[in-house]
């Protein structure tokens, strides 16, 4: 991590937004395939945000970041709506030091809070910018820069952003390398995202009273680190002597390529990295879309996975473990059924997603 981009190599793309792995994952994707194409590690740079997960696994994962104050605003007027004002004011005053001191290029943004205030300062200095959307549903900070002459790259199909090029949604090689071996017996994976889903964490629990007594099925739930205490208290609870389920809660799960390899089915919401990458992986789904959520894009990915027979959708306010059980045990039960979803999802996957947006950013560069 530098302080508002020192002085160093020069840039070639400034990589900026984040917050969570929805706009984190793709990012790294694509810096690794501009690494890959022989842009030096140091040529590229992210700005994220200082409560995203970007602050950690960004440099964890090799690259350089500045990182910006800045918070969401409530609908209505609070005094931390004038808190998050203020932030928001310091993180455009000090992108534009960061665009100007890194000299990119190009900038590339993926979405969230940090986003915006360094696609304004590309445009103020004249830096051509792209933007890539993750979901079906844009959100303003992509719309906005679009309006300032950014280029849109998107991952479905139909996404309303002028002039767009559907490149896919760049996942982590190691995703696109799965090979497929479901455990036996049937794995069910429980995973509500980088941040955790309270409504599939009480599902996952209501899950295992209903099959403390089975050995025929498992269970992998990832419960996010925030809500990891809670999930354990909970299933310390209901759990009983002479209970035969295996099933492993863990707060985070690392290594997410092995996990899709051995699970059967995946309970999971349909953020627009987890719907990449159970394509990718060709991995039979449940999918609970978040309810609120902007332009309800949750929804929107879903169906595509949905209206491909690649999985089944349950709503929020559904989802609970009596229905979570019917639903799963129906699926796990019919493996013909499983075969025709795994290869569903696998014709939706876009395993060249980040090669597609690599040759959109070196194009907008003039590096090409």
């Amino acid at each position: 991590m530098s302080g508002d981009g020192e002085a160093g190599p020069a840039v070639f793309a400034l990589v900026t937004g984040g917050g969570t792995g929805g706009h984190v994952y793709p990012a790294l994707a694509l810096a690794d395939e501009l690494v890959g194409r022989g842009h030096p590690v140091p040529t590229i740079r992210f700005v994220g945000a200082r409560r995203g997960l970007e602050a950690r696994v960004v440099p964890e994962a090799g690259f350089a970041i500045d990182l910006l104050p800045g918070r969401g605003l409530q609908r209505r007027f609070t005094l931390a709506n004038l808190a998050a004002l203020w932030e928001n004011l310091q993180a455009f005053v000090r992108s534009r030091r960061i665009v100007r001191r890194a000299r990119p290029r190009v900038v590339v943004g993926v979405g969230g809070y940090a986003s915006l205030p360094c696609l304004v300062a590309a445009r103020l200095r004249r830096v051509p910018a792209v933007v890539h959307e993750q979901n079906a549903a844009p959100g303003l900070a992509n719309r906005l820069a679009v309006r300032m002459g950014a280029r849109a790259a998107i991952s479905l199909p139909g996404t309303p952003l002028r002039d767009s090029i559907l490149t896919g949604n760049p996942i982590r090689p190691e995703i696109a390398a799965v090979r497929r071996a479901p455990s036996t017996p049937p794995l069910v994976a429980v995973v509500g995202g980088s941040l955790g889903a309270g409504r599939l964490n009480e599902a996952a629990i209501g899950l295992y009273e209903r099959w403390r007594d089975r050995d025929d099925v498992a269970v992998h739930h990832v419960s996010g680190a925030r809500n990891y205490d809670q999930c354990a208290g909970a299933l310390a609870a209901v759990r009983e002597p002479g209970d035969r389920l295996a099933y492993e809660l863990v707060p985070y799960e690392d290594h997410m390529d092995g996990l899709y390899a051995r699970t059967t089915l995946a309970l999971c919401r349909a953020g627009a990295v987890t719907v990449a990458e159970l394509a990718a992986a060709g991995v039979p789904s449940i999918l609970v879309p978040l309810p609120g959520a902007p332009g309800d894009h949750q929804t929107r990915n879903a169906s595509s996975m949905v209206d491909a027979g690649a999985a089944v959708l349950l709503p929020d306010d559904e989802c609970d473990g009596a229905r979570v059980e019917a639903v799963a045990s129906e699926l796990i039960a019919d493996r013909g059924r499983l075969d025709a979803m795994e290869k569903a999802a696998r014709t939706l996957a876009r395993p060249d997603a980040a090669a597609r947006l690599a040759d959109l950013v070196e194009e907008v560069a003039g590096a090409r």
